[in-house]
């Protein structure tokens, strides 16, 4: 009973974090080792990046990590900070939405109180349609009302890769609101727009968007001072993480090989 008021709690705490202006920092973690440096490292929050944990555990990306093997993992990241925990469930690990929302209860009941849930098919990265997403997100929201828990249903959209960003324009900025409305009458709590670097539309978004906005630093992505000062609610850092420290192990091991030959 304790563990379920604690997590309410979480949830509530996480919700309160997006503030537009005041970006929610998430460095993306992929192990209970990983969330913990991150923890020690001052951060308000953690959250799951899925290429990551795939990458992590020997798998690709896209839905290929086993559900069971992506629910122990989380419950070994809630287990080893804390703080408040959103998991990556990329597309929610099925077809139907009744299989997304049985996939959100498993998340519950790992100890998640947020999750990510995109509007692409794992094998393509093609769209869904906006009102099939939109019944996904609505049974994940009823799921998770009905475990008594303000679970923060991150909305993503992949309108912004569809294309690389020399070809993002207007069009696409109406169709990724569209598709935020769509989800907020679902039932989402915010909406993710990776890929997107441009900030006169990332400020577009921000201003018309229904729901807080996340953005996902990347290569030519703006600052994290000028993300906030055009109404961004969250910030992601997404595989960056993982990347970097598994750059840092190849240059250690190189250097103790390296060191090792014979002179």
């Amino acid at each position: 009973m304790q563990a379920m008021v604690d997590q309410k709690h979480q949830a509530q705490r996480f919700g309160a974090l997006h503030v537009r202006g005041t970006p929610l920092i998430l460095f993306n973690v992929w192990d209970a080792g990983s969330a913990r440096a991150v923890t020690a490292g001052g951060a308000q929050a953690i959250a799951t990046g899925s290429w990551s944990v795939a990458e992590a555990n020997g798998f690709a990306d896209g839905e290929q990590i086993p559900l069971p093997l992506a629910m122990e993992n989380l419950r070994r990241i809630v287990a080893a900070t804390t703080l408040p925990v959103s998991v990556d469930l990329e597309s929610g690990y099925g077809d139907t939405a009744q299989a997304v929302g049985e996939t959100i209860r498993q998340a519950i009941d790992a100890g998640a109180v947020g999750c990510n849930l995109e509007d692409s098919f794992p094998a393509d990265g093609k769209l869904r349609e906006a009102s099939v997403h939109a019944q996904r997100i609505l049974r994940a929201r009823q799921v998770a009302d009905a475990a008594n828990i303000r679970f923060f249903i991150n909305a993503r959209t992949d309108v912004f890769f569809q294309r690389p960003p020399a070809q993002h324009d207007s069009a696409m900025v109406a169709a990724a609101l569209e598709r935020a409305r769509h989800y907020a009458d679902a039932g989402a709590d915010g909406v993710f727009v990776p890929g997107l670097i441009d900030i006169k539309l990332i400020a577009r978004i921000a201003t018309a968007a229904p729901l807080p906005l996340n953005i996902l630093i990347g290569e030519g992505s703006p600052t994290l001072r000028v993300l906030a000062e055009h109404g961004v609610a969250r910030v992601s850092h997404g595989p960056g993480p993982y990347l970097m420290a598994m750059k840092a192990v190849e240059n250690a091991a190189r250097s103790v090989v390296e060191q090792a030959q014979p002179l």
